[in-house]
């Protein structure tokens, strides 16, 4: 072989004496990702330490909850807590349990999420691409029916309902949760809309598409994930919510808050703390099943302009 086919040592590569290219990887356990992460690890247990009490006490019976120890697992696994407090605990007059305040909770839920949804997104899309006149004196009113406090509207609520004879109804709560979520969902929806290219709109227009048109052809099937922030939001809001219940309801039509209420500040009997943990887990897994199951979707719909102003 040549002379020439060998390199010497000292090439012009410099391979050898540059070394490896690129940032220099960071430790592990640098301070920068111990702060990071136990900071992380203390908020989680923050959270789930009160979560993980709840169950371990709504499965143990009362002689092992009376022997003080709240963080132990229980050692005799019991659902009978959970089955009174669906079926058989007393909200009152009735001893039925959850049960029925559940179903009240879903017929207040359903339709005030469908309704209000449905004229919040209609309403978003004309202010952010129908411009009308008096469409930001508008704007302006349901910004500030957002911030509104709900206290401030108890009394003026209960007269109209009186006035429309639907008082006491779960009607009557339907109207007052589809009227209350209509200003911050507008905004959501107008915000989002506002994010579209305003050339698809234009195109849209040049076709020949109405207002219904674009917005049934176009916006809609473009709308899933702020769809989703919304159903998230109005569920969790309507399902939790122990005022409007107990103001605007009668005791037949509670929703499912107002009996955990009357459950867990019974003063009557024995006081049953693995029948009030099972019914505070019961009262709460629906806002809790419908976040898991869209929570991809709603951390787009957040990304994708549900909160840009």
């Amino acid at each position: 072989m040549a002379d020439t086919d060998v390199l010497p040592n000292n090439t012009s590569t410099g391979l050898e004496t540059s070394g490896p290219r690129g940032p220099r990887p960071r430790p592990m356990l640098s301070r920068r990702n111990i702060i990071l992460y136990g900071t992380l690890i203390v908020i989680a247990v923050y959270y789930l330490l009160p979560l993980y009490v709840m169950i371990v006490t709504s499965l143990k019976g009362m002689p092992e909850i009376r022997l003080g120890n709240i963080f132990a697992p229980p050692v005799e696994v019991t659902f009978q807590p959970w089955v009174k407090a669906w079926a058989e605990a007393c909200t009152g007059l009735n001893c039925d349990g959850l049960s029925r305040g559940f179903w009240n909770s879903v017929r207040i839920t359903v339709p005030s999420v469908i309704i209000s949804i449905a004229i919040a997104s209609v309403n978003g899309y004309a202010l952010a691409n129908w411009r009308f006149k008096g469409s930001e004196i508008f704007f302006t009113i349901l910004i500030f029916g957002s911030f509104i406090p709900y206290q401030v509207m108890i009394y003026p609520i209960v007269i109209v309902l009186r006035e429309l004879g639907v008082y006491g109804s779960l009607t009557g709560l339907v109207i007052v949760h589809t009227i209350f979520g209509m200003p911050i969902l507008t905004l959501l929806f107008r915000n989002y809309f506002v994010s579209v290219p305003e050339e698809l709109f234009k195109a849209a227009r040049v076709d020949g598409a109405g207002f219904w048109g674009i917005y049934l052809r176009i916006m809609l099937p473009m709308s899933l994930p702020i769809f989703v922030v919304a159903i998230i939001l109005q569920i969790t809001g309507i399902w939790n919510d122990f005022l409007f219940g107990v103001v605007y309801t009668k005791p037949d039509t509670y929703p499912m808050t107002v009996q955990l209420n009357n459950i867990v500040n019974s003063v009557q009997g024995v006081k049953e703390y693995n029948v009030n943990m099972a019914a505070t887990i019961i009262t709460g897994l629906v806002p809790l099943i419908v976040y898991f199951l869209s929570g991809k979707l709603f951390v787009r719909g957040i990304a994708a302009g549900a909160v840009k102003g």
